[in-house]
This record gives structure tokens, C-alpha cells and sequence, in this order.
């Protein structure tokens, strides 16, 4: 099968090739899926599951990704709740080789299934996105109707979930961004913008919750802007400052099957919007993953047309 492979951790993204790997083995309680496409999210490269195993022992090379949507090819042994020929999405396993493939093998627990009215392109777009966006605010953010949350990166894949299911569970949402960024975060449901690179955050005065997907002097800054009782919750390590009078949350995001047919779900019925970029093929995926102009949008990789 074609395989995108990584080996050098210091080449980052512009090390990627594209190769033959051999169609993997499913075992037990895995499924093998025919990818149709993938996510990627440009930090892996920094994630040390890149490339190591759960032992910390070197597994390059390895193929990164782990977003897909496809059909079920093969069943491991003791699976169940999916069946061959079945369309899947879901998150695979970090520590295992990843979705810019062909063919992946993932743990069928890690998978939901995939309506036949939501393209594969959509559908490969989703489980990061949706499933970071949806446990940072109802698992660990505690959102509340009626309350405030300052969204940093408000028009990027992650962001823009953020916002608008705060906005569907009744916050009010103030996102962040690029002056670029304005109009766009606005179309996915911000109420307010703050341009981050000309306006001053701190005038956004108090807020319930803060989802910070960009860390930094920005995550230190936003530490002081939470109300008593409030929540920080951060995709992008520890907070260096923590609120004095809130609650603070650092988290990997993990696959959840309910959550992503919540998730889907609401794209079908236009509740939500997905945030694509860039679409290119498995042929042309290194160029894509190495852009030369900044995007917005997740890239999504197809591997069958």
C-alpha cells in the first residue's frame, strides 16, 4: 500500500516521503479500514508518540495521521460492533502507525459509524477537531448556558468547533485571532473579536472560560482574565500562570464513540459546520502538509478519490 512515512524527528513535516509499506494486520479487537481520507494536525511531529512506542522504544519509520474515514476491510479477532464493508470515522491510537495510508488498522472501539450522507472528506475532518472541541467544554470546561468563553484561534479546525457548539449550548463567545481571521470567526458564531496582533486582550474584561489553543505570553495573559469559579482549559501543555480563583485543565484529547455520533450528527442537520482547508491526494500529500501559504482550514488528505 502507499504509505506516508516520517523517520527524522528534526526534519519535521519536510521530512515526510512517500513509500510502499505493507497493508497491516489487525489484532485483536482491531478493524482494518480502507482509508478514504485523513486528518493531520501539524504537531505531531513534536509529540513524542510520533516516534516512539507506549515502551519508549524508536518505531520510525512511522506513518503519522490519525484521523480517518473509510470502510471496514478486515476484522481482528473478538471485534465486534462493526462489520466488513461498514463506513467508519474516528481517532486512532497515537503510539501506533497512523491514517496517511492506505489502509490502517485501529481499535474498533476508537470508531463510530459514519452516516452515507456525510462525505468522507467531512468525515476525516471531525474526531480532532470535534472531539478536543466537545471535552474541553462539557467534560472539562463545565460549560453553562449563559456564560462567557473567550476562544483563542476562533477560525482555526479546532476554534472553530469551539465556538460554535458554545454557541449552540448558550454562551456567549468572544473569539480570537488574526486580523484575517475576523470575518471568518464571526461566520462560525463569535459575538465579539479580538485581534490579537492589534487589539488588547485584557479589554475583554472578565470572562467563564477560557479555551486557549495557542499557550505562550497569550495563555499567560489569558490566565487573568477568568472569572472566580471559571475554567482555563488548554490543548497546548500546562499553563505556565494559573487563574488564582479558577480551574485549570491540560488534556489530550481521546476518541469517544457517543461524542462523535453527537458530532456527526450535528452536521447533518447543519448544526455545525466543518472547517476544511486545503484537499489534496495521497500522491501530492507531502506538498500538501508542507504549505507555503498559511491556512485556516484542517487539511485533509484523500486516499481514494
Amino acid at each position: 500500500m502507499k504509505a506516508i512515512v516520517v523517520t527524522d524527528e528534526a526534519a519535521g513535516t519536510a521530512g515526510m516521503t512517500l513509500v510502499e509499506r505493507p497493508e497491516p494486520e489487525p489484532a485483536i479487537n482491531d478493524v482494518v479500514v480502507q482509508v478514504h481520507a485523513s486528518g493531520f494536525v501539524p504537531t505531531e511531529m513534536a509529540w513524542p508518540s510520533t516516534w516512539t512506542d507506549r515502551l519508549g522504544r524508536d518505531r520510525t519509520p512511522s506513518i503519522p495521521g490519525h484521523e480517518l474515514a473509510g470502510v471496514v476491510s478486515a476484522l481482528g479477532y473478538g471485534t465486534t460492533g462493526l462489520s466488513v464493508g461498514q463506513r467508519v470515522f474516528g481517532l486512532t491510537d497515537w503510539t501506533r502507525d497512523g491514517t496517511l495510508a492506505e489502509y490502517v488498522a485501529v481499535e474498533a472501539r476508537n470508531l463510530a459509524p459514519l452516516p452515507g450522507d456525510v462525505d468522507f472528506t467531512v468525515g476525516a475532518s471531525l474526531p480532532i477537531s470535534g472531539l478536543t472541541a466537545w471535552q474541553g467544554l462539557f467534560e472539562h470546561g463545565r460549560l453553562r448556558a449563559g456564560q462567557s468563553v473567550l476562544v483563542h484561534g476562533a477560525a482555526g479546525a479546532v476554534g472553530s468547533m469551539v465556538t460554535q457548539l458554545a454557541r449552540e449550548f448558550g454562551a456567549y463567545v468572544i473569539g480570537t485571532g488574526r486580523a484575517a481571521d475576523r470575518q471568518k470567526a464571526f461566520e462560525f458564531g463569535a459575538q465579539e473579536f479580538v485581534d490579537l496582533e492589534n487589539d488588547v486582550l485584557e479589554d475583554v474584561g472578565g470572562t467563564d472560560l477560557v479555551f486557549d489553543v495557542i499557550g505562550g505570553d497569550i495563555g499567560k495573559r489569558s490566565a487573568g482574565l477568568i472569572r472566580a469559579g471559571g475554567s482555563l482549559v488548554s490543548v497546548v501543555g500546562p499553563p505556565e500562570v494559573r487563574p488564582a480563583d479558577a480551574l485549570t485543565i491540560d488534556f489530550v484529547v481521546t476518541s469517544d464513540r457517543g461524542q462523535l455520533c453527537e458530532i456527526v450528527q450535528r452536521v447533518r442537520d447543519g448544526r455545525l459546520r466543518t472547517n476544511i482547508g486545503n484537499v489534496a491526494g495521497l500522491d501530492d500529500a507531502v506538498a500538501a502538509l508542507n504549505p507555503t501559504e498559511r491556512s485556516t482550514g484542517k487539511t485533509i488528505i484523500r486516499a481514494r478519490s
